[in-house]
């Protein structure tokens, strides 16, 4: 596990984006554990969160020429990490999308730079890939290209069949997902956490019933 992606579990623990207990997944799931990204709410940890998210992108190597947030948490999470890559001497376009394409003043369905080029997608999660599958066809409709999903944590369970939710996505729409973190990196920080390890049981029994199979 890179520096980045061990230091990013620990700074959503101890934001409480991260929380471990019983959660109610969307799928009906009953989830050990549950990252809610809207948690970075304030100035300090929203910025420290876009810094995981350029470490992320430009560790991937993926080349692209714009940034796309789906409405609405992809809103902030896309404007954030344009400036933490501009700090880090990338200055790249990006844009997000309207719930409602507006029809007056000047309209369209986005805010922000035209789609164009290879677009990266900035998104928290995916779960049913339902925030994906729209981007991707608002941008293929602009003429531009999708060219990659970032998320902040892959839980590496299914989605709809035997895959995880990034493999269905990586399939239909061949593009890559990158992740900040994945359940296993999560796994690896808690096995030294001493007051945090017996969580793992859990997680692990969790992971042996609703886990992605290779």
């Amino acid at each position: 596990m890179t520096d980045f992606r061990r230091q990013f579990v620990e700074f959503a623990i101890a934001r409480g984006a991260l929380r471990f207990g019983e959660f109610r997944t969307k799928a009906g799931r009953v989830s050990p554990y549950f990252f809610n990204a809207g948690l970075f709410d304030d100035g300090a940890s929203l910025g420290a969160l876009a810094q995981f998210y350029a470490k992320a992108i430009r560790a991937s190597g993926i080349a692209f020429d714009m940034l796309f947030g789906p409405a609405y948490k992809g809103i902030p999470l896309v404007t954030a990490t344009a400036v933490a890559l501009a700090g880090q001497g990338l200055n790249c376009p990006f844009c997000f999308d309207r719930k409602e394409p507006k029809d007056h003043g000047e309209g369209g369905a986005t805010i922000g730079a035209p789609l164009r080029g290879r677009v990266l997608i900035v998104d928290d999660v995916i779960s049913a890939g339902t925030s994906v599958r729209g981007a991707v066809e608002l941008i293929r409709t602009a003429g531009a290209a999708p060219c990659g999903v970032v998320i902040a944590l892959d839980r590496m369970e299914r989605g709809l069949g035997s895959l995880s939710a990034a493999e269905e996505v990586r399939q239909a729409y061949g593009i890559p997902v990158i992740s900040i973190a994945t359940l296993d990196d999560m796994i690896a920080h808690l096995e030294t956490q001493e007051s945090l390890a017996r969580h793992l049981h859990e997680i692990r029994r969790y992971r042996e019933r609703y886990g992605a199979r290779p």
